[in-house]
C-alpha cells in the first residue's frame, strides 16, 4: 500500500468508530443486542489500535496523521495526531473500555441501549483528546468526554448521585470555563489567528500575562486528574458512579489531564510552568501525604482504591514538572499501568459487593477460605498497587522517583512516605477482607463467579505480570514522545 494514499487514518478511525456505534446503539432496543454490540465494538477498537502498531514508522506519516477545514473563518483544522504517547493512550482507552464491559457484562441497566450508547461517546471523546492537535477541536473532544459521565453518573449511579453528580458539574465546568477563557486568550495572540498547538507553542505572551494564563489551563486539567486541592470531588464520583463508569473515570479520564499537562501547558507555558515547578510539586507531595491517610483511616473499599488513585495521580504529577527524561518515561508507562492496575480493583471491589452485599472492610473478612483464586487476583493486583518489584507499577513508580529525586532531595523523600504508607493500607485491607475472620455466613464459592469478570481479571493479570517482567515494548512506544518533549525544553532553556 502506498503510505501516500490513505482513504482514512487512525486516529480517525478510532475516533468514528466508537462514536457511529454509541450513535447505532442508541436506536437499538434489546438489552442483550446492545451489550454484544458494545463488547464488540470495544474489541474492534482494540483491535485498531493493534493493528496501528504495524505504522509507527516515519514513512507511515499519513497514516497517523489528518488535518481538514474545520472552521476556517476561525483559523481551525479539524488536525489530529496519533503518536507514541496519544497511541498508548488510545491502546489504554480501548482496553479499559473492554474490561469495563467484559466484567459488567451480566448486569442490567435501566434503557441500556441509553447507558452504553453514552459510554461510547465518552470512548470518541476520550481518543479526540488523546489525538488533537487544534485547541478547538481538543476543547471539542473534551467536552464529549465529560458530558456522557455525567448523565452516567445522574441516571444510573448511587443513592446520592445528584448531590455527587451536581459537585462533579460545578468541578468540571468550572475548569471547562478556564480553559475555554485561556485558549481564546492565547489564540487572539497567535501571529496567524490559528488554534493550531504548533501556532499555541510558538506565542510568547508577556511574562505577567504568561502566568496568568498558566493557572487557567493548570486548574483546568487539575481538576481532571486531579491534584490537591482541587481533588474533592473525585472520592464522592468514584462511590457513586456506576462501577463500568468508575473504571473509565479513575482508568482513563484521568489521563486527561496528565496528558494535557505534557501535550498542551508545558509546551505552551514553558517559562511559567518553570515558574510554578516547584509550588506545583509541593502540591502535589501534599496531596499524596494527605490521600495516603485518609485511604489509611477508611472502611469502605471504593473510597479506599478512589484514595490510592490520587496518590499515584500526584506522583505522575510531580515528576512531570520535575523535568527529568527518566521521570518523564516513568509517567509515561505509568499512566498505562495506573489504568489497567486501578480497573482491575474496581473489578474486585464490584465482585465483593455483589456477591456479599457491602463494600465495609470491618463486615467482611475470610474471603479466601472460599474463593482462594479471586484471592490470587486480588493480591496480585494490590501488589501492583503499591509498586512491587516484578510488577507493572515498579518500572515505572521507579524512575518517577528518580525523576523526582534529580529536581529535590528533601521533597522526594516526604513523597517516598507514600509507598510505605500504600504498604500499609493496601496490606491491611488485604489481611481484613480476605484473611481475617470469617464475618459473613453466606460466602459463597468461586463457581458463583461469572466466566465473564474471570476472564477480566485472568487479562489484567496477564498485563500485570507482563509488562513487569519486559516493559521494554511500552517504553519503545513512547520514546518518541519523550525525546520530543525533551528537545523543546532543552532548547528554551
Amino acid at each position: 500500500m502506498n503510505p501516500n494514499d490513505v482513504f482514512i487514518t487512525f486516529p480517525e478511525l478510532l475516533v468514528w468508530f466508537p462514536l457511529l456505534s454509541g450513535l447505532v446503539i442508541f436506536l437499538l432496543q434489546k438489552e442483550q443486542l446492545v451489550k454484544k454490540w458494545a463488547l464488540t465494538s470495544s474489541f474492534i477498537t482494540i483491535a485498531i489500535v493493534a493493528a496501528s502498531l504495524f505504522f509507527t514508522d516515519k514513512k507511515y506519516y499519513n497514516f497517523n496523521n489528518v488535518s481538514y477545514f474545520w472552521l476556517p473563518s476561525l483559523g481551525s483544522s479539524f488536525a489530529l495526531m496519533y503518536d507514541g504517547m496519544g497511541r498508548m493512550l488510545c491502546l489504554l482507552t480501548s482496553i479499559a473500555f473492554s474490561l469495563a464491559f467484559l466484567s459488567t457484562y451480566n448486569k442490567s441497566y435501566p434503557k441500556a441501549n441509553s447507558f452504553y450508547g453514552l459510554m461510547l461517546l465518552m470512548q470518541s471523546g476520550l481518543i479526540g483528546v488523546f489525538c488533537a492537535m487544534d485547541a478547538l477541536v481538543f476543547y471539542f473532544f473534551w467536552e464529549l468526554a465529560l458530558i456522557p459521565a455525567y448523565f452516567l453518573s445522574s441516571r444510573w449511579g448511587g443513592e446520592r448521585r445528584i448531590q455527587t453528580t451536581f459537585k462533579f458539574f460545578v468541578y468540571t465546568f468550572a475548569g471547562s470555563l478556564l480553559l475555554l477563557i485561556g485558549i481564546i486568550y492565547v489564540y487572539l495572540h497567535t501571529p496567524e489567528l490559528t488554534f493550531s498547538l504548533h501556532s499555541f507553542m510558538d506565542t510568547r505572551l508577556p511574562p505577567e500575562k504568561e502566568k496568568m494564563v498558566f493557572w487557567l489551563f493548570f486548574i483546568a486539567f487539575a481538576i481532571k486528574m486531579p491534584v490537591f486541592p482541587f481533588h474533592t470531588w473525585q472520592p464522592d464520583a468514584y462511590e457513586q458512579a456506576p462501577t463500568s463508569v468508575t473504571m473509565i473515570l479513575s482508568g482513563v479520564m484521568v489521563k486527561m489531564g496528565v496528558f494535557a499537562v505534557i501535550r498542551w501547558l508545558i509546551p505552551v507555558f514553558p517559562h511559567a510552568s518553570q515558574i510554578f515547578a516547584n509550588v506545583i510539586i509541593i502540591l502535589a507531595v501534599t496531596g499524596m501525604i494527605y490521600a495516603s491517610c485518609i485511604a489509611w483511616m477508611q472502611d469502605d473499599l471504593k473510597r479506599l482504591v478512589a484514595y490510592s488513585s490520587i496518590v499515584h495521580i500526584g506522583l505522575m504529577c510531580a515528576a512531570i514538572f520535575a523535568r527529568a527524561e527518566s521521570g518523564l518515561q516513568g509517567v509515561m508507562v505509568q499512566m498505562f499501568n495506573h489504568g489497567i492496575n486501578i480497573i482491575g480493583m474496581w473489578i474486585v471491589v464490584e465482585l465483593i459487593e455483589r456477591i456479599w452485599g457491602t463494600r465495609k472492610i470491618s463486615a467482611l473478612g475470610g474471603i479466601a477460605n472460599a474463593s482462594p483464586v479471586l484471592t490470587v487476583f486480588l493480591v496480585i493486583i494490590a501488589l501492583a498497587n503499591i509498586a512491587l518489584p516484578l510488577t507493572n507499577a515498579f518500572v515505572g513508580e521507579f524512575l518517577m522517583f528518580n525523576g523526582l529525586f534529580s529536581h529535590g532531595i528533601w521533597i522526594t523523600a516526604i513523597a517516598l512516605l507514600s509507598i510505605i504508607l500504600a504498604a500499609v493500607y493496601t496490606l491491611n485491607m488485604v489481611q481484613k477482607v480476605f484473611y481475617g475472620e470469617v464475618k459473613k455466613q453466606n460466602i459463597l464459592s468461586l463457581s458463583t463467579i461469572d466466566g465473564n469478570v474471570v476472564a477480566a481479571l485472568v487479562i489484567v493479570v496477564i498485563i500485570i505480570l507482563f509488562l513487569g517482567v519486559y516493559p521494554k515494548p511500552m517504553f519503545e512506544l513512547t520514546q518518541g514522545s519523550v525525546d520530543v518533549f525533551m528537545s523543546k525544553i532543552r532548547g528554551l532553556f
